[in-house]
């Protein structure tokens, strides 16, 4: 299968780029930087891998680092905060803003880096993310639930959005009528959205997946009317509410499987089959245009994710 180009950069409007971290592939994980009247914001950060790519971008702008003021990390996944400590070291002005469930771990970042060693093993996690670099308890900011901080004049609000995880918030941008929504919006990845078809699916990895809590996150971020969204896993998405119907629809789908196998021979198996089953017949819905093998090849690795998370959920909530 070929990977789209490699883009470490893409501008959008309103003083928006979308910065390719390098993460797993081309065009798979993005960081976001905003500019407005000499000033900048990162909102995510990709791992530590993704620091010189981010700096870079910062530069293109004619920028220095002191002009970056926030970085936001929609959450505390390493593939979208992973980098944030190293990037900080970087950034002589700037506060980290994150959901108050996630501060202390920018703090002491320890028992983070044990989760994700328990969920992938150290050797992948060595690989793939390094060691977490902590951030100074005096530059964090733990965010609250519509907390608004400017860009400049630009006001960036802060909402808190569980589903995908307890600690995560989407950033609203008035300027764009667009919304950072991280991972709660799904994920489209490039070769899934553009001017032929789109399509998004859910993210419920490991280990807070929450499928009302999705729901009412989602519907929350729709009653803004954006006119974007602007998702991690990968890039600008214009089809707002196309988006949130195929993620709620096959969050709850995932939800009813997890509960109709749960307890029965062979769970696991059953259930990632199930969701390959289900991720498929999505993506014929939708009209994209690869082969079979080709859109199984670019969701195997969220099957596998969103298994475990929907393990865990099965375990805590199988009624």
């Amino acid at each position: 299968m070929n990977a789209p180009a490699a883009l470490q950069d893409e501008r959008l409007a309103h003083g928006i780029t979308v910065v390719d971290t390098g993460f797993v592939r081309p065009q798979f994980d993005a960081a976001y930087l905003v500019v407005e009247e000499g000033r900048a914001a990162v909102i995510d950060t990709g791992t530590n891998a993704a620091v010189p790519r981010i700096l870079a971008a910062i530069a293109a702008r004619g920028l220095a680092p002191a002009d970056v003021e926030w970085v936001i990390p929609t959450h505390i996944h390493l593939d979208h905060a992973g980098g944030a400590g190293l990037l900080m070291r970087h950034l002589p002005r700037a506060r980290l803003l994150v959901h108050a469930r996630g501060a202390r771990h920018m703090v002491d970042p320890s028992l983070l880096l044990a989760g994700v060693r328990a969920v992938y093993g150290e050797d992948v996690v060595a690989r793939d993310y390094g060691e977490l670099v902590p951030v100074s308890a005096d530059r964090v900011l733990a965010a609250e639930d519509g907390q608004v901080v400017h860009l400049a004049k630009r006001p960036l609000r802060l909402l808190d959005t569980p589903g995908h995880a307890r600690h995560h918030l989407c950033i609203w941008d008035e300027a764009s009528r667009g919304c950072f929504t991280g991972d709660t919006l799904g994920i489209s990845y490039r070769e899934f959205h553009d001017a032929r078809w789109h399509y998004a699916l859910p993210s419920s990895s490991p280990v807070q997946y929450d499928p009302l809590a999705l729901r009412d996150s989602v519907a929350r971020v729709l009653a803004l009317r954006p006119s974007a969204l602007y998702i991690t896993h990968y890039g600008a998405v214009g089809h707002v509410a196309a988006q949130a119907e195929m993620v709620v629809r096959q969050s709850d789908a995932m939800a009813a499987l997890t509960r109709d196998l749960h307890g029965t021979p062979g769970f696991g198996q059953r259930l990632r089959d199930g969701l390959r089953a289900l991720y498929l017949s999505e993506a014929r819905a939708q009209g994209v245009g690869l082969g079979d093998r080709e859109v199984l090849q670019l969701v195997e690795a969220d099957v596998e994710l969103n298994a475990q998370g929907l393990e865990i959920w099965g375990r805590q909530s199988p009624d």
